[in-house]
């Protein structure tokens, strides 16, 4: 089954986003090996060109590390500092949308703890 994609953000870009999200998530971890990048793009619906992008993007960025033979696998040096990263980012996007629809910093606080006590997480924790 094709992955899901916006229409807002470049594919390639989703793609480094959901792989970092699973490595954070424990879907992938560190050491692990990466399907090959044809495997990859059929399984996302995507040109292999764009897979291999969005691979050598995080192989830039220290997350993947290829071995000549071998194939592609997830760096051992993943730490929490990416999944910061990816908190910040998607914070980022959440405030941005918020504030585009006249939402103060107050009401953002109010409206997300609001969101949590009416959903709480899968783990079953609340605020």
């Amino acid at each position: 089954m094709a992955w899901k994609f916006e229409n807002e953000t470049p594919i390639y870009l989703q793609i480094i986003d959901k792989i970092k999200k699973d490595i954070v998530s424990g879907v992938l971890s560190p050491g692990s090996k990466i399907p090959p990048v044809r495997e990859l793009a059929i399984e996302a619906g995507v040109n292999p060109n764009t897979m291999q992008k969005a691979l050598q993007t995080l192989e830039s960025e220290g997350i993947l590390y290829s071995q000549r033979t071998s194939g592609r696998f997830v760096a051992e040096t993943v730490d929490d500092s990416v999944r910061e990263k990816i908190c910040d980012e998607v914070m980022k996007k959440f405030t941005e949308h918020m504030y585009d629809l006249g939402f103060s910093d107050e009401d953002i606080v109010k409206k997300t703890k609001d969101y949590l006590k009416k959903n709480p997480s899968k783990t079953g924790g609340s605020i």
